[in-house]
């Protein structure tokens, strides 16, 4: 109900406006404006009242039917708002309107769309009054029956009784895990301790808690226990009276306060021991904490959630331990799924035949302890032959939402997808359209959300800032998987979602019509549809019903002559894109009507091989994003300057067959004017001369820039540089590149840096490092490549306070590093890189505590393990390649007598160079 009112909302509060600024233009309008804004007012109330009710009960069919026709109704008020601009830019971007004659001429033409504007509206006037009329009817305005409530709640019970009853067989590799709890329970310091459990729903959070809870030490150990559970919309009289009850059974109160005091009173000289169980809600904790006095007698709180804002909340004033957890390990799914599977039969052991198979079923089931039980359980019933288990395998994404012997899993995983808030719901739902097991970039998610509409504007925060506090919030509540990528471009999260959160996605988009997919399984697109995703996709036609409606188009790993269908039959007729994203399809050219896509905001042609781009872009007024990274194109066409709502340019080629060296990198070269482009946030890269004295001038007007990267970097423009990036107060990112190795990157005469600064790169020879990198708080991400010092750089550097990530390649010619004592107390990635002449690293005592990863390669002098490894306890990597053997086996934990240095590290890897591409381990 909420992603209607998120879809729904927006294009209301669109119509209203323009319904507001044209009836100021055009008398004929304003009498339809305010009976307009009442019936879109009410649908808006009516909406609301449904999704109440819709949490409380199961939606009668004609609700939906409701629901639907509502959704249709915002398409197509869409459509007339879309049309209606598209219309009146046309009129207005013609060309040769000069002079009188012409000015009158467009006034006249602009009519037209205006009388045809107004029927639209009365037309959307009178379906909203019947969808109005029909939401009377089911009663939206009253409240929902009290009995509604308690057969959510019985479902809501149902759900958590099978998390609660698990049998300790089925309880694999949770063991441990357990004991840590029991531990934590009944042993360490008197004050009163709140114990957090965290992961997605079916991790196992609720059975630890139980088996913990259950244990007959643990009980002896408190002097009273009670188990809650609280679900998504608790009733905080009805949880009090509920822990009275376990507690006090005597106490027969109804008023809150009184609950509350009565209970805490009661605690306050007992050892207790309390689950809350299925915590949703932030402010949970701040109004029950209350309930539960602090008295030093070792009483502990055991709280499972999903949400990690409530663990949060739950820090803020006790003694706080989380435990976030993890899917199982691949041996012991494996493990606690034949145990269940073939229990009955073969004793627990998996036959050959259905070996593979079973090893498939046990990947999609993704480590999710209760849905391998299930599954398990489900096959264990089956005849144990190819056959049989084939036909489910097929079919298990859809056995989730539909096999009665698999109730649960779909139950709680849609909790989670239920309980977000309308807002979030769009941009959660579009994981979806990208390909499955596809790691996404979160840059890509905020670019794409915010072409979309999904991202409400904040006051002094960019879309961007906004999106990512979108993203933050859906990782926090467990719904979004996470890697965090550390490199030597900068830091970046890639994002993903688990394959059967995958699966109520897609099922939730295609009742929404969010957006259809075509692949190999599915070639033709019914109905309408908001947006279209086509991956994997090898044939050379494709059926679909109506694209005039479609807003967005992403084409993933698809047959180029099949995209020469799209662009020359199909494009012309998607007039309102938003979103074009040819991402690594193979496309040399572009239509050249693309400028006709007025609301085109969002164009993707990263790893295509497009040469050009077409004069009439500059006719794209409300693009945003232009990505054409790795692509043949070079120049950039003047019209680009045209475009005054471009956020982000990023345009740079690298061939890899060159390796790393300047010739290997190309960027765009770009006309003088872009200093007008007052939105541009991201210029990367730009390839720049000795002529470009200007274009680097005209970069300090570009205030809301916030990264940066120059190519081709000639010395004598390093004053004009300096006075530009000075100006740059937002700047987060910058690569500077020079024109050769033997090319100076002068940088001295920057006096106030911008402090935002979080990435810096430079590639080509620095005299020395300048003091105002020094200044830089805030930098996470530093790299130097073929700067040549003479000095040893590490010591002007591990003071850095936030440095997280430092990268050397042939940076330095000295012939000893040394971290002093202390330094680099943030540092978790190090990796130096063709340092010919060091001999001897010298790690202090007290620098680096935190260094997960160390990479050394290329440093033929360098023959002796780096002093005081050993007491690196963070270090999880060392990779060493092209290193002298001396070296090689002073690094391997079973080497020479060095060995006992890195005997701690996990993952110790050495590799020797093998031809040209290919590094094999030893």
């Amino acid at each position: 109900m909420a992603e209607v009112i998120a879809l729904v909302t927006p294009v209301m509060d669109v119509l209203l406006q323009l319904l507001m600024k044209e009836a100021n233009s055009f008398k004929r309008l304003r009498k339809e404006v305010k009976s307009l804004k009442d019936e879109l007012e009410c649908v808006q109330c009516f909406l609301k009242d449904a999704e109440e009710r819709s949490e409380k009960e199961d939606m009668r069919d004609g609700v939906k039917v409701w629901l639907k026709q509502v959704r249709e109704e915002a398409f197509h008020i869409e459509d007339v708002i879309d049309l209606y601009i598209l219309h009146v830019a046309q009129h207005c971007h013609s060309r040769g309107f000069v002079g009188l004659l012409r000015r009158t001429a467009r006034m006249f033409k602009a009519l037209k769309p205006r009388y045809n504007f107004i029927s639209e509206i009365k037309e959307i006037k009178a379906s909203l009054r019947e969808i109005k009329d029909r939401g009377e009817r089911y009663g939206f305005n009253s409240s929902a029956p009290e009995s509604s409530n308690r057969v959510t709640e019985l479902e809501h019970c149902g759900i958590r009784l099978g998390s609660l009853f698990i049998e300790d067989d089925e309880f694999l590799d949770l063991h441990s895990t357990r004991d840590e709890l029991m531990t934590r329970l009944v042993e360490g310091a008197p004050t009163r301790t709140v114990i957090s459990l965290l992961g997605m729903g079916g991790i196992g959070k609720t059975t630890l808690a139980r088996k913990a809870y259950d244990a007959k030490v643990v009980k002896a150990h408190f002097d009273c226990c009670a188990w809650i559970t609280v679900s998504q919309s608790y009733n905080l009289e009805k949880l009090l009276g509920t822990m009275a009850m376990h507690l006090c059974p005597e106490f027969k109160i109804d008023v809150i306060e009184e609950l509350i005091g009565r209970l805490r009173n009661f605690l306050e000289t007992k050892r207790y021991l309390i689950v809350f169980d299925d915590v949703w809600q932030v402010d949970f904790w701040g109004v029950i904490k209350h309930a539960l006095p602090s008295n030093s007698r070792g009483s502990r709180i055991i709280v499972t959630t999903r949400n990690d804002m409530v663990t949060a909340a739950c820090q803020e004033d006790s003694c706080h331990l989380v435990k976030k957890l993890s899917p199982l390990s691949h041996e012991i799914a494996w493990q606690l799924f034949c145990k269940n599977a073939f229990r009955f039969k073969l004793e627990g052991q998996c036959p050959q035949e259905l070996e593979t198979l079973s090893l498939e079923i046990v990947r999609k089931c993704q480590g999710l302890p209760l849905v391998i039980s299930s599954v398990a359980g489900l096959l264990s019933t089956k005849e144990k032959n190819v056959s049989e288990w084939q036909k489910l395998n097929k079919t298990l994404n859809r056995q989730f939402e539909t096999n009665p012997n698999l109730p649960s899993i779909s139950k709680i995983l849609s909790l989670s997808y239920n309980n977000l808030p309308s807002y979030l719901k769009p941009c959660f739902l579009y994981f979806g359209i990208f390909p499955r097991c596809r790691l996404i970039t979160e840059t890509t998610l905020y670019r794409h959300w915010i072409a979309e509409g999904f991202i409400k504007e904040k006051t002094d925060k960019t879309l961007e800032q906004v999106a990512e506090e979108y993203l933050n919030e859906l990782i926090l509540r467990n719904l979004v998987q996470v890697q965090d990528v550390l490199c030597g471009g900068g830091s970046d999260r890639l994002c993903q979602v688990h394959d059967l959160m995958r699966v109520i996605i897609l099922s939730r988009a295609d009742e929404l019509g969010f957006y259809q997919i075509v692949d190999e399984k599915k070639s033709t697109v019914r109905g309408k549809s908001r947006r279209l995703s086509v991956y994997n996709y090898m044939k050379d036609r494709m059926k679909i019903d109506d694209i005039s409606g479609v807003r967005s188009v992403l084409l993933f790993n698809i047959d180029g002559q099949l995209a020469n269908v799209f662009m020359d039959n199909w494009l012309e007729k998607c007039k309102l894109l938003k979103v074009l994203d040819f991402t690594n399809v193979p496309i040399d050219r572009l239509p050249k009507g693309l400028g006709d896509l007025f609301h085109l905001r969002h164009l993707n042609l990263r790893n295509t091989k497009v040469k050009a781009l077409p004069k009439s872009i500059g006719k794209l007024q409300n693009l945003q994003v232009l990505d054409l990274i790795n692509t043949s194109l070079r120049k950039l066409p003047i019209e680009i300057n045209m475009l005054q709502n471009l956020r982000h340019i990023n345009g740079f080629y690298y061939d890899q067959r060159l390796g790393f060296c300047f010739d290997a990198f190309q960027g765009l070269k770009i006309h003088e004017g872009i200093g007008c482009l007052g939105e541009l946030q991201t210029l990367w890269h730009v390839e720049v001369n000795e002529n470009s004295i200007g274009l680097i001038k005209e970069l300090e007007m570009l205030t809301q820039l916030r990264v940066l990267g120059i190519l081709k970097l000639p010395a004598e423009l390093g004053d004009a540089l300096c006075a530009s990036i000075a100006k740059m107060n937002h700047l987060e990112r910058l690569l500077l590149v020079s024109n050769s190795e033997a090319e100076i990157i002068d940088l001295q005469a920057i006096s106030s840096p911008p402090l935002s600064l979080g990435i810096l790169s430079f590639m080509g020879r620095l005299p020395k490092i300048s003091n105002w990198i020094l200044k830089l708080s805030n930098l996470h991400s530093l790299a130097f490549s073929f700067t040549r010092f003479s000095d040893d750089p590490l010591k002007r550097l591990q003071n850095l306070p936030n440095l997280e990530y430092l990268y050397l390649y042939k940076a330095y010619d000295g012939d000893e590093i040394h971290i002093e004592e202390g330094g680099f107390q943030k540092l978790k990635l190090l990796e130096l890189c063709d340092l010919n002449e060091v001999r001897v690293i010298k790690i202090g005592r007290g620098s680096l505590p935190l260094l997960e990863e160390l990479r050394i390669g290329a440093c033929p002098q360098l023959k002796e393990a780096p002093s005081n490894i050993q007491h690196l306890r963070n270090l999880r990597v060392v990779e060493v390649s092209e290193m002298p053997m001396e070296f090689v086996l002073a690094m391997q934990p079973d080497g020479d007598q060095c060995c006992w240095k890195v005997k701690h590290v996990p993952n110790v890897w050495s590799y020797y160079k093998f031809g040209r591409d290919r590094f094999d381990a030893l």
